[in-house]
Order: structure tokens, then C-alpha cells, then sequence
């Protein structure tokens, strides 16, 4: 049977309960090679994270699947809104080029990129995927601070998208 290669949004994988049992299983059945934490702010109001993982779906086995899970931290450091600066398909080039399809096992690490090992995903509280290991330069140093401007900016698009959300709420009630 030949594997089919999937990406799913990875909300579910972060987290106790259904959180901790769901990317426990998914990397025993499939082969989990890549996860990419997104920014923030990208799909929903700033804060919510993002991420996507890509497996392979894999024939029933005793063995795990997953050997290695390579993950590309593009959340930290980097600020994007959905008005004001939005993601743009070239902020993404240097996770295609080291996400590398046409043979994933000869990738190489980098600052942003780093594989970790099955054993130490499973030795993980909660089997939490949610890893990082870059230091976030905004809580480290106020200079590095965006703009009050575009906090300000940033702050009343997530209001009134909070705004818009429970306005559909009441309305959808309301039928």
C-alpha cells in the first residue's frame, strides 16, 4: 500500500486529554515528519496559535511510524496581522526549501529548524508537540517592541473581529 502524505491543522495536538492521546497515536500509525508552527494572528484574532503537521498515512504496524519529527518554528519573532501585515506566500520560502519533498531525509538543521526523536516527543508532559527553543525578543527587550501604532492597530482589529464574532453569535441565536 502506498503511503498518502496528509497535513492537517494541528490544533488538536496541543493539550491533555483528546490533546495528549491524539498526537500519541498519530505518531505510532503514521509517519509524522513535519510540523510547522505558524504565527499567531494569521487566522484568528492575535494570540490563537497555528500549526500544521504533515504525516504520512502508514499500514497498520507494532512499530511507530514516526522516527523523527522535524519542526519549523516560524511563530517566534515573527508578527503578522490579518489587515495590517498579512502573511504573504514569499514569508514562506525558507520553509519549502528546507521542508525539502523531494527527499526529506536529507535535511539540515537550522536556527528555525530542528528535528526531534520519537523517544523524546513520548518523554514530553502530555506528549505536548508545542516546542520551541528560540527566545521570544519581544518579552526579552521592550525595543524590540512593535510600533505603539500598529499595537494599537493590532488591538482594535482583534476587538472589533471579537465585536463581529458575537454580533453572528446573537444573530444565530436569534433564529
Amino acid at each position: 500500500m502506498d503511503a498518502q502524505r496528509l497535513w492537517c491543522p494541528a490544533t488538536c495536538c496541543f493539550g491533555g486529554g483528546a490533546g495528549e492521546t491524539i498526537p500519541r497515536e498519530l505518531l505510532k500509525q503514521c509517519d509524522v515528519h513535519t510540523l510547522l508552527r505558524l504565527p499567531t494572528g494569521i487566522f484568528y484574532a492575535q494570540g490563537v496559535k497555528a500549526n500544521v503537521l504533515f504525516f504520512d498515512r502508514k499500514p497498520a504496524s507494532e512499530a511507530p511510524w514516526t522516527k523523527t519529527l522535524w519542526i519549523y518554528d516560524f511563530r517566534t519573532n515573527e508578527h503578522f496581522t490579518l489587515k495590517t501585515n498579512p502573511l504573504k506566500r514569499e514569508n514562506l520560502d525558507d520553509f519549502v526549501a528546507r521542508y525539502n519533498p523531494e527527499n526529506r531525509h536529507q535535511r539540515k538543521e537550522s536556527e528555525r529548524f530542528k528535528p526531534f526523536a520519537y523517544e523524546d516527543l513520548l518523554k514530553r508532559d502530555k506528549v505536548s508537540l508545542d516546542i520551541f527553543w528560540l527566545k521570544d525578543e519581544s518579552l526579552e527587550d521592550s525595543a524590540n517592541l512593535p510600533d505603539p501604532d500598529m499595537i494599537a492597530a493590532e488591538i482594535a482589529q482583534d476587538l472589533q473581529s471579537a465585536l463581529d464574532q458575537f454580533v453572528q453569535i446573537a444573530a444565530d441565536l436569534r433564529k
